[in-house]
């Protein structure tokens, strides 16, 4: 059996001279003058063609207590100071930190080599040893990228094939130093069977953990706790499943801020239990986001547009982003579609949708219906034109039907806007 570079000093620390001696004995004539007796070794003493002792005389060595208690007994003078001056270093190399080790194969049991005591990491090794080893590459104490340490993860590397994108994680120093403490089978597997049991599938845990990697810090208890909680306020399984996906971070919040925003929006618009829960499963980032811009919007629909409250109760039961819309949009689209189309404020009110549609798209149509003649808005009216139809079909629809012009007609009169 071939030993490596690194059991080398192992097994010479504990082999028996005995061994070296019958690997002696296999070559079937001893070395001519200057040449080595064993393949590996690159110095021995010059022998002479008469009787292999060397030259310069004999010279003893002490050995330690494990080279001196095996030697063979039944073995001739001769052939004992053939093997000390053979064997034996000379007084240089002994001198030296560490003498070239043999490479050759010796027949040693397995036994043996389970009896073989473990490789000091101080152990001196030879330069040539030392450019052999081949060690993995560092772990960079500090980086902007966790691409550096996912070959040292399996957290990471399982992350990714779970499709956690962690370009976008990597953006918060806190999120790297929470994933790269958490081991897989202990703090993530959990977390990840209770995501599963709640009814998320297997290509949204990706989406989800990379917006809510601090799942991971919570207690599994808690979130069960909030879960339960929902439950208990007539909350479906696919309701509370679709208000996860759409607002990860829904369950890092405590049962106490839950039950504070339920009860916010049931008392601020007004609303009955049952409207109160079809708006957060609709739009769950109520419960997650701030309350400031729902409170602005509020005031806003009031006193500055002029609805009253069952009119803003209506809109946004049918449209819940009209409570977190951006408050410059909503009176701009609301300026535009009350003074210059003339709609009425209870037109707007069955159509609230006209708030979710871009202001651009909205004035390019009204635009090029006024240019044919055929922007009459009045139900009461012939030819009348819903604030429905005007923003929800596409551009190959709304000239075909309520244009009544090509798509081409349609193309050419935006080029002169």
């Amino acid at each position: 059996m071939a030993l490596s570079a690194q059991q080398i000093p192992r097994w010479f620390s504990s082999i028996k001279l005995r061994s070296f001696i019958n690997a002696a004995q296999l070559t079937k004539r001893f070395p001519r003058p200057g040449k080595t007796l064993l393949k590996g070794f690159s110095a021995w003493p010059q022998l002479s063609s008469d009787n292999y002792f060397p030259q310069c005389g004999y010279k003893t060595y002490r050995t330690s207590s494990l080279w001196t208690s095996s030697q063979p007994t039944n073995s001739s003078r001769q052939e004992g100071n053939f093997a000390q001056s053979t064997l034996l270093p000379s007084g240089n190399e002994q001198s030296e930190k560490m003498q070239k080790i043999p490479s050759f194969d010796a027949e040693l049991s397995l036994e043996e080599l389970d009896d073989l005591p473990p490789l000091s990491p101080l152990q001196p090794i030879s330069e040539e040893e030392a450019i052999q080893i081949i060690a993995d590459p560092p772990l960079p104490p500090a980086s902007f990228t966790l691409r550096d340490y996912v070959d040292h993860s399996e957290t990471l590397q399982k992350l990714v094939l779970l499709g956690v994108d962690l370009s976008k994680i990597e953006k918060h120093p806190d999120a790297a130093n929470l994933l790269l403490r958490l081991d897989f089978e202990k703090d993530i597997k959990q977390i990840l069977l209770f995501l599963k049991d709640l009814g998320l599938e297997d290509n949204q845990l990706g989406p989800f953990l990379t917006k809510n990697y601090a799942i991971f810090s919570e207690d599994l208890e808690n979130l069960k706790i909030r879960v339960a909680y929902l439950q208990s306020k007539n909350f479906s399984k696919a309701d509370i499943a679709q208000m996860v996906r759409n607002a990860p971070f829904l369950l890092s919040f405590s049962v106490e801020r839950l039950d504070n925003r339920l009860g916010f929006f049931q008392k601020e618009l007004e609303l009955s239990v049952k409207k109160t829960r079809d708006l957060v499963v609709r739009l769950p980032r109520l419960l997650t986001g701030s309350l400031e811009p729902v409170k602005e919007n509020m005031k806003v629909y009031r006193l500055e547009l002029g609805f009253k409250r069952n009119e803003i109760q209506h809109m946004i039961t049918r449209i819940p982003k009209m409570l977190t819309a951006n408050r410059r949009k909503l009176t701009e689209t609301f300026d535009y579609v009350h003074n210059v189309m003339s709609i009425p404020h209870h037109i707007i009110v069955k159509f609230p949708q006209i708030f979710n549609t871009k202001l651009l798209k909205v004035k390019e149509r009204h635009l090029f219906l006024v240019y044919l003649g055929r922007a009459q808005y009045d139900p009461a009216k012939p030819n009348y034109i819903s604030l429905d139809k005007l923003v929800s079909i596409p551009d190959a629809i709304f000239c075909k039907e309520i244009a009544n012009a090509s798509l081409q007609d349609f193309e050419k009169f935006l080029k002169t806007l």
